[in-house]
């Protein structure tokens, strides 16, 4: 089966700075696709491009085989777009915003009126229905524009920020539902929020400067990190003489220390190659004899990885001079 996206050296520039730049990558029907970058990277650039909201100045951009420059309107059919803010009419009630929607869309009669019941339900938009969009909060606003993005069923979404704006609640449920549409659907979702990757993301790409730094999936972007496979213990013995041991054990890079604010200290032992040293650390721990009160293997930190990739003298403003 056929990619649901395929994007081809996608590149665009306004005069002499490059917003984006070459970038290529597919999405499969099936899958949530982590979009990460630091403002201006050129992450909502590209998914206007996708999109059809944005004319590239060069590379290929494919929707479920229809190629945005022989047929754009059949492109955008497929797709619902969440864009950041997801502006609406203020003057108008999600309900009649969603009619509105539904009309443009092409939805009639008893489908308009089955497809806004379930866009409603799911979205959980019931009690704001009947009020006025520019009355509603800054979580229901965006829930709105959620709602509008999938009214027609599209089999691609894209979504800059879905969650911004919302309390953890909020979040909570439109991570489920992007789960439970992701079975038979393919969706990008632009995000600054790390933990995001991990609940709902099985594959990531982060972008700097225009450029596209990564692609694979959030275990593979975690296991960047120096943290990956480290190894936290606590125990009731001298910390310096622990730190001593660890330190000469093989496979090991550094030892460092924590102490808390209540004068309790933590020892994180490195892993120099970033293969699991947690055997080797238990191992010695219990010879010595020592009473150990924690011991926990770190996945990896994915804000530390973000840093290491996307910081540098050349990507700060996020574009790339010609």
């Amino acid at each position: 089966m056929p990619n649901a996206i395929e994007v081809r050296n996608l590149t665009k520039h306004f005069g002499a700075l490059y917003a984006v730049n070459d970038i290529s990558f597919d999405v499969a029907r099936g899958e949530v696709l982590g979009f990460l970058g630091p403002n201006g990277a050129g992450k909502s650039t590209t998914m206007k491009m996708i999109t059809g909201f944005l004319e590239p100045t060069a590379g290929r951009v494919s929707v479920c085989g229809h190629d945005l420059y022989a047929d754009p309107v059949g492109l955008k059919r497929r797709i619902g777009y969440v864009p950041e803010g997801a502006p609406a009419y203020g003057e108008m009630t999600p309900l009649s915003f969603l009619r509105f929607i539904g009309d443009i869309r092409g939805l009639k009669g008893p489908r308009l009126k089955e497809r806004i019941d379930d866009v409603i339900g799911k979205i959980h938009l019931e009690a704001v229905v009947e009020q006025r969009i520019e009355t509603l909060s800054k979580g229901y606003k965006r829930r709105v524009g959620l709602a509008q993005a999938i009214l027609h069923d599209p089999e691609v979404l894209i979504m800059d920020e879905p969650t911004d704006g919302l309390d953890p609640n909020q979040k909570h449920e439109v991570r489920a539902l992007i789960r439970e549409m992701a079975k038979n659907k393919a969706i990008i979702i632009s995000t600054h929020i790390l933990e995001e990757v991990d609940a709902v993301c099985g594959r990531a790409i982060i972008i700097a400067g225009g450029r596209l730094l990564f692609a694979g999936t959030p275990v593979e972007l975690a296991a960047r990190s120096r943290l990956h496979n480290a190894v936290t213990v606590s125990v009731n013995a001298d910390t310096g003489a622990a730190r001593r041991r660890l330190e000469s054990l093989t496979g090991v890079a550094a030892v460092e220390e924590i102490t808390d604010g209540h004068g309790n200290t933590r020892l994180t032992v490195l892993s120099a190659t970033g293969t699991a040293i947690v055997t080797e650390v238990h191992d010695l721990l219990s010879g010595q004899g020592w009473n150990v009160t924690e011991l926990r293997v770190e996945s990896g930190r994915l804000d530390e990885v973000f840093r290491t990739i996307t910081t540098g003298s050349s990507r700060q403003t996020g574009y790339t001079r010609t």
